[in-house]
């Protein structure tokens, strides 16, 4: 399967949290919403998403290199049952992250 580019990526999802808030100060500017929705419709075609949302969450778990956990289970599971991703336990790949004293499970900066 081929995969984007991170740093294409990385830069469109930026793009898109700047056009948002130029959209949400200034609802009306019809070139400010045009401009914003090419870069959503942009996202969406490179993540193989229908929707800016399932995109955006795609978008930002594959720079997290976490493989995504489908946004709807129930959808996943009629297409294939029995077959469910889960994220994987980041700890052991990063490098510099220790377990918390507490032992609330979560990883903290060395």
């Amino acid at each position: 399967m081929l995969l984007p580019d991170r740093h294409l990526v990385a830069d469109l999802l930026a793009r898109y949290r700047a056009w948002e808030r130029l959209v949400l100060a200034e609802p009306l500017d019809e070139t400010t919403r045009r401009r914003f929705e090419d870069v959503a419709y942009t996202l969406c075609v490179l993540m193989g998403q229908r929707t800016a949302r399932e995109a955006i969450w795609q978008a930002e778990a594959y720079l997290r290199r976490i493989r995504p956990v489908p946004l709807f289970p129930e959808r996943a599971e009629s297409a294939a049952p029995g077959l469910r991703e889960e994220a994987p336990d980041l700890r052991e790949d990063a490098p510099g992250l220790r377990e918390e004293v507490s032992g609330s499970g979560r990883a903290v900066p060395d």
